[in-house]
């Protein structure tokens, strides 16, 4: 299997030549149950709860999460167009670290890059809880959690922390004490002010946040789909798998919108050390809308409003998108090369699995093993400083 990425030799250790900077783990039913506290919260605490239609879905605080599903590892299911919708469907290898590494083994995966399911794939499903006691307390069951479970059976695990929202010392304190942790990078919502009353992430207030990933080397990193409202609203009447089509193709075209945000409000300028990956972003809207705005800085004069840098140099200096079913080729030499990286996306149902190695081969065709490398392995190990 190493020869499939790895046609040449390479001083790598890796096994198979391919860090996934995007999967997924499925949180248990115990998780926030077994480290909350019930006397001090009650049944406010995330659960899973039987419907009266016999299906299973998370609630915590009087809200339901996940959209009402019981997990998000269509992937795995005899049905991909299927989600579980009672917890014994679930596979082990959504939630059991041990059946996930036999995946990643079958996969030709050597590390893997951890966002969350429950908590929403960017944190987000707690920034909505109205007491903030019950919100830090849910990350950092969470952020534990990752550590105590998945870091903890191997170190193939990369763990990346989620954060409490509001107040911006509470995200500061917490990506300190979880990264203190271990865990690689910290995972934020990229438009905070949809979820709760709190200011623009363009805004000042932020700095703290983005100066504390600089301090500690840690990427920040922004998932699609974890702002709603940056996608349309699906038009009633699709059937689901129709209605799961659309959702998938939106979210990573939404990530347009996060990577303006950073380029043109400054914050890239004000925080150069920052590093910020868009996860699930896709490659072939990053180049056209990097095209647009290097073209729109031009003829607007950026400079003279104090820019620096071109909208593309920023993006040189400090961005990564992750792209798992795109062909590198073309993409490659505008967006570069040291500037890409790949996942498997597993278990949702957009994963290359079990087609990984065969779409790794489709995509990578005419692509030089230097590039090939950096896109498969290097980057991501640069990025989370891995011993490779």
């Amino acid at each position: 299997m190493t020869a499939e990425v790895e046609p040449e030799g390479t001083a790598s250790r890796l096994q198979y030549g391919l860090i996934s900077v995007d999967d997924h783990v499925q949180e248990p039913p115990d998780l926030w149950t077994a480290r909350l506290s019930h006397s001090h919260f009650g049944d406010r605490v995330p659960r899973l709860d039987r419907s009266d239609e016999g299906t299973d879905r998370w609630v915590a605080d009087g809200h339901v999460l996940l959209d009402g599903h019981a997990a998000r590892a269509a992937a795995l299911m005899p049905e991909r167009n299927q989600e579980p919708v009672r917890w014994d469907e679930v596979p082990a290898a959504a939630y059991r670290p041990r059946a996930r590494l036999k995946v990643m083994d079958e996969a030709g995966v050597d590390c893997s890059v951890l966002y969350p399911t429950v908590a929403g794939f960017s944190g987000e499903a707690f920034a909505g809880l109205r007491d903030p006691d019950l919100e830090l307390a849910c990350v950092q069951a969470y952020n534990d959690w990752l550590i105590d479970e998945w870091a903890a059976a191997s170190d193939r695990f990369i763990p990346q922390c989620i954060v409490p929202v509001w107040p911006v010392d509470a995200t500061v304190a917490e990506i300190r004490r979880a990264v203190g942790r271990g865990h690689r990078g910290v995972i934020f919502p990229s438009v905070p002010m949809d979820l709760r009353d709190v200011p623009h992430p363009a805004g000042p207030e932020w700095d703290p946040v983005w100066s504390t990933c600089e301090e500690l080397d840690v990427p920040l990193c922004l998932h699609a789909g974890g702002s709603p409202r940056l996608q349309n609203a699906l038009p009633p009447g699709l059937s689901p798998t129709l209605s799961a089509a659309l959702d998938a193709v939106q979210k990573p075209v939404s990530t347009v919108f996060v990577l303006g945000l950073f380029i043109f409000s400054r914050v890239l300028l004000r925080h150069p050390r920052l590093k910020v990956v868009f996860a699930e972003s896709a490659l072939s809207w990053s180049m056209l809308y990097l095209e647009w705005a290097d073209h729109q800085a031009e003829h607007d004069g950026l400079a003279r409003e104090g820019y620096h840098l071109t909208p593309l140099e920023m993006f040189h200096r400090q961005c990564y998108v992750d792209a798992w079913y795109d062909e590198v080729a073309p993409f490659a030499s505008y967006i570069g090369a040291d500037h890409i990286l790949w996942s498997t996306n597993l278990p949702l149902a957009t994963s290359s699995w079990p087609h990984t190695r065969g779409e790794i081969a489709r995509c990578f065709d005419g692509v030089s093993i230097a590039d090939r490398q950096r896109v498969l392995w290097r980057n991501a190990a640069e990025l989370y400083r891995l011993q490779t």
